[in-house]
């Protein structure tokens, strides 16, 4: 079962009150708008939106006693203000944004996130997206890999990773997790395989961030946030690595009619890490429409 990070830390700083409405845009299974539900009880509702059916099947089991405050759509945040409009849904009070995948996804989705398990290069978190990961590998020039992999994930082998990928594919397709770890093993030092990281997470971000269009559409999805809260409401965002975090940063810092309420960056408790790993490296920040 999928652990929401950072849950209470979270609801403390949105101030969730009774009967307000708040939008998830990420909602995963479900955890952090269960939370929020408890809070704005009886009336409060939430716009549930997620690209995976999926996460949108396990989130309306996990909310089932609540169906009737929420209004779950499968989509992509970066259409945030159509979705919220389309849906006639005001008076937003919170927006909320979760931006690392779910464990259940991880090891139950089949799509080859994980490079822990033998499964198809896929990594789409909507199958109406059309290009895998498997066809990044496949058909991108080297120039384009190295690229990827050096921007998403700031991959310091990037160049070498990317050689032995297109020298491989050369005689037989790269279709599943477990073929191209191989790859990235022999394309890295041996001091580098040795390291506390796995040497394919980088470049397993790199790809998942490339195929689903990660970055971009955090940035298109933050000023659409902005201008659906009501003055005083807020929009709270978890990252999960550098680069999101730097994105939220800038937006927040950035923006005048905004009110940085995490001056620094909230991150999980070691009680928190110990009992959820995949915890360590989430990043809360907040700020509050003026």
């Amino acid at each position: 079962m999928h652990v929401p990070v950072l849950t209470k830390e979270l609801i403390e700083l949105l101030e969730p009150r009774a009967s307000q409405n708040f939008i998830d845009c990420t909602v995963g299974s479900g955890g952090h708008t269960k939370a929020i539900l408890e809070k704005t009880a009886p009336r409060g509702k939430v716009l549930a939106i997620d690209q995976d059916i999926e996460s949108i099947k396990i989130a309306k089991k996990t909310l089932r006693n609540s169906h009737s405050r929420v209004t779950f759509i499968q989509g992509n945040f970066a259409d945030l203000s159509e979705i919220a409009r389309k849906e006639k849904f005001r008076k937003v009070k919170g927006i909320i944004f979760d931006l690392g995948y779910s464990s259940d996804q991880l090891q139950e989705g089949g799509k080859g996130l994980s490079f822990q398990k033998t499964e198809p290069l896929d990594m789409r978190y909507d199958a109406q997206i059309q290009k895998t990961a498997a066809k990044i590998i496949n058909y991108a020039s080297r120039q384009e890999l190295e690229r990827i992999l050096k921007e998403y994930g700031e991959e310091k082998f990037a160049r070498q990773i990317a050689e032995t990928i297109v020298q491989k594919r050369r005689d037989k397709q790269i279709n599943t997790t477990t073929e191209l770890v191989n790859i990235i093993e022999e394309a890295v030092p041996g001091f580098y395989k040795r390291e506390k990281i796995h040497p394919a997470t980088r470049t397993f971000q790199a790809l998942r961030i490339a195929v689903n269009k990660e970055l971009e559409n955090l940035k298109l999805a933050l000023p659409q946030a902005l201008e659906i809260v009501e003055p005083g409401g807020r929009i709270g965002v978890i990252s999960f690595h550098s680069l999101e975090d730097r994105i939220v940063k800038r937006f927040f810092q950035g923006t005048d009619n905004i009110e940085i309420i995490t001056k620094k960056p909230i991150i999980p408790s070691e009680k928190e890490i110990s009992e959820n790993p995949r915890s360590r490296s989430a990043k809360l920040r907040i700020a509050e429409k003026q």
